[in-house]
């Protein structure tokens, strides 16, 4: 395995990695009920997400082109990494989404009985 393929492999590993440590701390927050807090870490996450899956269109756009390295069980593992983050924060922007809903439902009960 070339170098390269190393690198890329390991900042998709480090992105993907950190995109999941902001979308655990979300979570966190949408269990204290700060949506507003979930929602910005998910901004970190989403930057950090985007940034390994250009790391990974880059490398395939480079085999498209004949640049091809062979298999890397790393880089594998740096793919499958990537879209199990993605699979966690796409979950847990649904999760955001059920909380606003059921906290305005629930502002909009007490404004009634208020």
């Amino acid at each position: 395995m070339d170098e390269e393929t190393v690198q890329s492999a390991m900042n998709i590993i480090l992105h993907a990695g950190d995109a999941r440590v902001a979308c655990k701390e979300a979570m966190e927050a949408l269990a204290q009920f700060d949506i507003e807090g979930a929602r910005a870490k998910m901004e970190t996450a989403h930057t950090e997400i985007t940034e390994a899956h250009r790391v990974q269109t880059d490398a395939i756009q480079g085999e498209a082109r004949g640049e091809g390295k062979g298999y890397s069980l790393l880089f594998t593992h740096a793919q499958d990494t990537l879209m199990t983050i993605n699979s966690e924060i796409n979950i847990t922007k649904q999760l955001i989404g059920v909380f606003d809903a059921y906290e305005k439902r629930l502002a909009a009960l007490e404004e009634k009985l208020g």
